[in-house]
């Protein structure tokens, strides 16, 4: 292998460009949270699917994830960051076209899967690209490019539903997803490897050109250094284990990561995102009407995700979290009273509506685009890869477990019952949050590293 191989022909890498497309894979993985929404106000009734196969048709995206985070724990680090994105978007777009010509409910169980295979390849490999390319000031920033593309994946799934909600046309809904998937292949392509991973394996110009590029000609030699010496510190072995992530100098970063990957999901944003014109529906509003405030939903995510991007750095990590999560358990606990005692849908319609917004404004401040900021940036570099992958599967399997079960907990338990166990959920995140969550903001990826070995004496 030359020194050159996998860097594109271009060297004057683009700043901006670079971290868009790092960021892209957020739109697949947004995309299809959303899509399925508006998709299952149609299929329900051509296939007359009950509350479990509804969760089938929304559990399956998530059942493959896991698989696909699984597969990235390897992939990661031997294949690299770069060509596991591009070999993610592949699927993707392949798995859209079965999904987009399923003959029945079972044929789109499985591309979906497919489909969830690629979107937990990609969702568990770009946040440790984005914080393996950003500098440390503005990491916070540049990381939560990837959870903007997200909520736009979603807001773009909501409006393409809206659009083809009178035609009915729910393949057509599908199959837009193919667009950001091509856009993101032919992108990745002509994008770098990250500088972590070319240094990691002996690619040393590589790593400093792309860090030349992303610095912007500052500090490079300074930061070069500082990941060689982490390098350094690992010796000979570069490459770490499922057992290095339960050892004493990276156990403490495992604990962080599994407590905001389940805590994203179970605090019942997902719910939200895929039944949201369902529960519109049943509070009295009609197709149209509930993919319109769907509609309404996603462009809150994206102006909330917007807003984080401009304090994360600023705030911190840390009180996002905490006030984020006060604000959804609050607007939950409210949501699940006004539902109990007010019955007329004329009313109750327009304030859960409200309601929801003011849930996904504290959803985004904190749950959203922090999670994925901090998984890429507490792993030590010897284990990021595969701790992020972890980190990965664990919220893919609270995903799915959120996805498949609501139907059945919405069905028996109402909109009350469910939003009072998500409320409760989220009480507990703040707690936890505030016992074990570190502060991140303005600190290299290496000093973080730095920081953790000396407080567990490695």
């Amino acid at each position: 292998m030359t020194q050159t191989e996998g860097l594109p022909a271009r060297r004057n890498i683009n700043r901006g460009t670079l971290f868009f497309f790092g960021a892209l894979g957020g739109i697949l993985f947004g995309y299809d949270l959303g899509v399925i929404s508006g998709v299952l106000l149609f299929i329900k009734k051509i296939w007359n699917l009950d509350a479990v196969q509804q969760g089938f048709v929304n559990g399956a995206l998530a059942a493959g994830a896991i698989i696909g985070a699984l597969l990235v724990i390897k992939l990661a680090d031997s294949l690299g960051r770069r060509r596991t994105i591009i070999v993610a978007a592949t699927v993707f777009a392949l798995g859209t076209v079965g999904c987009t010509f399923a003959p029945s409910f079972e044929v789109l169980v499985a591309f979906r899967f497919i489909v969830g295979v690629a979107v937990g390849a990609s969702s568990a490999t770009v946040p440790t690209y984005l914080a393996e390319l950003a500098p440390g000031k503005v990491r916070g920033m540049l990381s939560s490019l990837n959870q903007l593309m997200i909520v736009s994946g979603i807001l773009i799934a909501y409006i393409v539903d809206d659009i083809l909600a009178d035609s009915a046309n729910w393949r057509a809904m599908i199959a837009a997803a193919i667009i950001p998937a091509v856009i993101l292949l032919v992108g990745m392509l002509r994008m770098p490897e990250s500088p972590r991973w070319l240094l990691k394996n002996g690619r040393e110009d590589e790593a400093r050109e792309v860090l030349s590029s992303t610095l912007q000609g500052q500090g490079v030699e300074a930061e070069f250094d500082e990941i060689k010496e982490i390098i350094r510190l690992d010796g000979q072995q570069a490459k770490g284990t499922l057992k290095d992530l339960t050892a004493k100098w990276a156990r403490p970063a495992l604990v962080v990561a599994l407590i905001l990957a389940v805590g994203q999901q179970f605090s019942g944003v997902n719910a939200v995102n895929t039944y949201a014109p369902i529960m519109f529906n049943n509070l009295g509003f009609g197709a149209a009407a509930s993919l319109l405030a769907a509609v309404v939903l996603g462009i809150v995510k994206v102006l909330f995700t917007v807003g984080e991007m401009f304090v994360v750095d600023r705030w911190g990590r840390r009180p996002l979290l905490q006030v984020g999560g006060l604000l959804m358990a609050v607007t939950l606990i409210v949501l699940g009273l006004c539902v109990s005692f007010i019955k007329d849908t004329g009313v109750i319609g327009p304030i859960t509506l409200v309601l929801l917004i003011l849930f996904l404004a504290g959803y985004e401040l904190g749950w959203g685009a922090v999670v994925w900021v901090m998984i890429g940036e507490v792993f030590p570099l010897r284990v990021r890869g595969i701790g992020t992958g972890t980190a990965s599967v664990v919220l893919w399997a609270a995903t799915f477990t959120i996805t498949f079960v609501f139907p059945v907990m919405y069905t028996n338990l109402g909109l009350a019952g469910a939003a009072w166990i998500f409320a409760a959920v989220c009480i507990v995140l703040v707690l936890l949050v505030t016992r074990f969550v570190p502060e991140t903001k303005g600190r290299t990826l290496e000093q973080i590293e730095l920081e953790l070995r000396e407080r567990v004496n490695v």
